[in-house]
């Protein structure tokens, strides 16, 4: 099959423009405008600050009142003597600040303004979409002191011996089933602390999305942004609606900083009525990927058929993340609304069906996603399963594989084995992990966490910052609001009978660890989250070193 090529990026449209003009002021950098800089950054961030204090203050009050035990208990966790973990739970709240234009947390970004570092929403990189398009917005080291950039070197690591004693016990917890696997690895140096079949490969349910995540940043860089356009056949006069891929393409008055389709309408219209034209032939091309667009699962709640043409995940139910009814022709459905908005702006169409845009067609408009970065920590803070097969396709485009489920899995294994990670048991059948015919293993869920740590791989940063962080944001909401909230930072995985956890945490110690669990043959998934809960909780708590 020849996969169509990703065109070049063109010429700056308007809203490429306005999107310069919003980050401009942050970009000027020059020497006699460093003070009123600072001025406006410590402006913007002080309202997150404030409500940081008000919400953290009263969990603060109550650890810091806690005596640090001689002996941390395997089945306790206590977070009021750990510096390091009060420090992630001061700040988390500025982490879990409002999504912008470009993914980047609004509070980092003006954190990041006044600390003049380079760097950005684009990830230090060029986005591609024109020499003339918005520049990268200044990024911040992660608000979260562990990935701030440097080992944090307080004490030695935590021994094999201490860290068995530890979580020995929490992991023989019945409610984690028949078969249970994990490994604790010191992200600093990449040394293994801990590991009980560490090699075996399991089913990893959600968490695969830490491996898509990955092939995905590395196959195509953070900076990446995917285009859906609207192309005119001149000598037909078909308008052909042309789908790049992008899961996350809007079709909501509030576009909230992704691509929006209304706007995409607007400049088509614009594009239409300077050529003289007023009525169209409308189709749609959503040839960028191939194979079935329905999961071996089924139609299911958890995603939509997978497309390269769709809005707002195909979802009918007005939600933006979680399990909803959706449309069984996401193509389909969104070229009928493209045309209702042709028709706001006076251009009437036929009724759309398939085709492909030529080569000889003229491109009048198009939109662009927010950098790829900014995908990747939607689909990990959400478990965003819609995402996570659009990324596997998208790998699989770069990698020169047929764009679907097999060679978004095929795809997903040859990057990481680029990228020298263990693979040893590992089978991708997808890219969210709703496929159980998926294997990974503990040992390669923390290799995949210490390559996105590791400096030489700046554009892999996205996979920890998008990991869930515990008591505030995404899959971890909920969960340990108990006081561990703000010190382990993980992605969840459940289907029935599989439980599985993995990320990173700070241990008293001050060490960055990240961890993997998995889990089969559970019975009770309430229990089993809890007993996974536990464990990363007392990892948190341990001085083991």
């Amino acid at each position: 099959m020849v996969v169509p090529e990703l065109r070049p990026w063109r010429a700056a449209r308007p809203h490429a423009t306005r999107v310069a003009n919003a980050v401009r002021p942050r970009l000027a950098r020059a020497a006699g405008a460093v003070r009123p800089g600072l001025t406006r950054a410590t402006d913007a961030v002080q309202p997150y600050l404030v409500r940081t204090v008000a919400a953290v203050k009263p969990q603060v009050t109550r650890l810091a009142l806690i005596p640090r035990p001689k002996a941390v208990r395997t089945w306790q966790y206590t977070a009021g003597a750990a510096t390091a973990g009060l420090a992630l739970a001061a700040t988390v709240a500025t982490a879990a600040g409002p999504w912008d234009s470009s993914g980047q947390r609004t509070a980092e970004r003006d954190r990041a303004v006044a600390l003049e570092r380079t760097g950005g929403t684009d990830h230090g990189g060029d986005s591609g979409a024109t020499a003339a398009g918005p520049r990268p917005a200044p990024s911040a080291p992660s608000v979260l002191t562990a990935l701030g950039g440097g080992a944090n070197t307080v004490k030695s690591a935590p021994t094999g011996q201490a860290l068995a004693t530890v979580l020995g016990p929490l992991l023989g917890n019945t409610a984690l089933g028949t078969r249970h696997t994990a490994a604790v690895v010191d992200v600093a140096s990449g040394k293994r602390l801990y590991g009980a079949g560490a090699g075996t490969a399991l089913t990893p349910a959600s968490t695969t999305k830490i491996a898509t995540a990955v092939a995905a940043l590395s196959a195509l860089g953070a900076d990446h942004r995917l285009v859906t356009r609207a192309a005119l056949e001149a000598d037909t006069k078909e308008l052909v609606l042309v789908g790049g891929g992008d899961p996350t393409l809007t079709a909501r008055a509030n576009a909230g900083g992704w691509a929006s389709l209304r706007e995409l309408a607007e400049e088509t219209a614009t594009a239409l009525k300077k050529r003289g034209i007023t009525t169209v032939t409308l189709s749609y091309d959503k040839t960028l990927y191939a194979g079935s667009e329905i999961h071996p699962i089924g139609v299911n709640d958890n995603l939509a058929p997978v497309s390269a043409l769709m809005v707002d995940e195909g979802r009918t139910d007005g939600t933006a993340s979680g399990p909803a009814p959706r449309t069984t022709d996401p193509a389909a459905d969104a070229t009928r609304t493209f045309a209702r908005f042709l028709s706001d702006h006076g251009i009437r169409t036929t009724s759309p069906g398939p085709s492909k845009a030529t080569g000889r067609a003229e491109n009048l408009a198009e939109v662009l996603s927010p950098p790829l970065s900014a995908l990747v920590e939607r689909m990990l803070t959400n478990s965003d399963n819609d995402i996570a097969e659009a990324l596997a396709r998208q790998t699989a485009v770069a990698d020169g594989q047929r764009a679907d489920f097999a060679g978004g899995g095929r795809a997903i294994r040859a990057q990481l084995k680029k990228l020298r990670l263990p693979l040893a048991g590992a089978e991708f059948h997808d890219g969210s992990g709703l496929d159980r015919a998926d294997r990974l293993t503990a040992g390669l869920l923390t290799s995949l966490l210490v390559k996105a740590g590791d400096p030489a791989h700046p554009d892999l940063r996205p996979v920890l910052t998008g990991l869930p962080v515990a008591g505030f944001t995404g899959t971890l909401t909920s969960r340990y609001t108990d006081g561990a909230a703000g010190v382990v930072r993980a992605k969840t995985g459940t289907l029935t009978g599989v439980n599985t956890l993995a990320g990173t945490v700070v241990d008293q110690d001050g060490r960055l660890l990240a961890f993997a669990f998995l889990t089969s043959d559970t019975t009770d998934p309430g229990a089993a989250q809890s007993a996974l809960d536990r464990t990363a909780s007392a990892l948190a708590a341990c001085g083991c070193g």
